[in-house]
């Protein structure tokens, strides 16, 4: 359930420290500076392993050094959606200068300063940092790298993202890990086609190689045609380099496309909501076009026949 919290019933003199109170509670810790009374309002839940959160705040400014860091316990990263008014976040070497649609990585781990110019809104989503790496791998060229609407991918992330905080008290438990999923892929996608545009050099080539790789081969797992030979050609690499990649992980190109594909069909294997599905369609809908083969590769997976796995797992 969203929880809620505002300066409206709470003394003038006593707004900015309940404030910096609801911050640390909903964020993370930090020095606030502003410039006479203060008004805000967070609004805060989870969805799965994701925190939405959205502020209503006046102007003010905000810091987190090492004294905030050393208390930390957190390990995540926020991923800040600014949709009215104005602001301007500085960590490590880049300024991130936001307006109504753009939306930037944040590291809580690292200080950073920002200010929010305009009275406006803006929503967070706070993700575990592990989650998040997993799918784009070294995160420094990427964090206070603003993602604006011109981007199409990053305008669908930045509206998918917006929705979460309004659906908090509507997701049952069953759809918000799939949630969770899309939203994470989205994030990875965008920050995928934003570092090939603007020609960004990761801190290393073959790592952001295998980012793109593996956002190419996650959104096209549902093709059939998908191949070693579609899946490296779609990141823009070679079958050979695409294989040098993956080495490192212990895996192929091929393996890792069947092992995505399995591990999509048991997620939905496992969703009550898809029970009626025929395994068959299952398979079939992540690019599986042999049911044998299927249930063939299912079990050396899992251990378990995908019919044993879903009657063990839906019981």
């Amino acid at each position: 359930m969203a929880a809620v919290y505002s300066t409206k019933d709470v003394h003038p003199r006593d707004s900015m420290a309940y404030w910096l109170e609801v911050v640390a509670a909903g964020f993370v810790k930090l020095a606030v500076k502003t410039a006479g009374a203060f008004n805000g309002k967070l609004t805060a839940g989870s969805i799965g392993s994701l925190v939405a959160s959205t502020y209503d705040c006046d102007a003010h400014g905000v810091s987190r050094g090492g004294r905030e860091i050393s208390r930390a316990d957190n390990d995540d990263y926020f991923i800040c959606l600014q949709q009215t008014g104005r602001s301007i976040h500085i960590q490590g070497d880049r300024e991130a200068l936001n307006e109504e649609g753009t939306f930037f990585l944040l590291d809580p781990r690292r200080p950073f300063w920002g200010q929010m110019q305009t009275p406006g809104r803006i929503v967070t989503i706070r993700v575990p940092r592990q989650e998040l790496e997993a799918r784009t791998g070294p995160t420094a060229p990427l964090i206070s790298r603003v993602l604006d609407p011109q981007n199409a991918v990053a305008s669908l992330a930045f509206g998918f993202l917006s929705m979460l905080p309004e659906r908090v008290d509507t997701l049952d438990e069953a759809a918000a890990p799939k949630i969770v999923e899309q939203a994470l892929d989205l994030v990875a996608l965008a920050f995928s086609a934003e570092t090939q545009s603007n020609g960004v050099t990761l801190s290393s080539p073959r790592a952001a190689a295998l980012t793109i790789l593996k956002a190419a081969i996650e959104s096209r797992l549902h093709d059939p045609n998908l191949k070693p030979v579609t899946a490296a050609a779609a990141a823009g690499i070679s079958v050979r380099y695409a294989n040098a990649l993956l080495a490192q992980e212990d895996t192929g190109l091929e393996a890792y496309i069947i092992a995505r594909r399995l591990e999509r069909c048991r997620r939905t294997l496992e969703d009550p909501a898809q029970a009626r599905r025929t395994i068959s369609d299952i398979a079939f809908s992540w690019g599986f076009s042999d049911l044998s083969h299927f249930g063939r590769r299912f079990k050396a997976q899992y251990g378990r026949s995908p019919g044993e796995y879903r009657k063990q797992r839906t019981a």
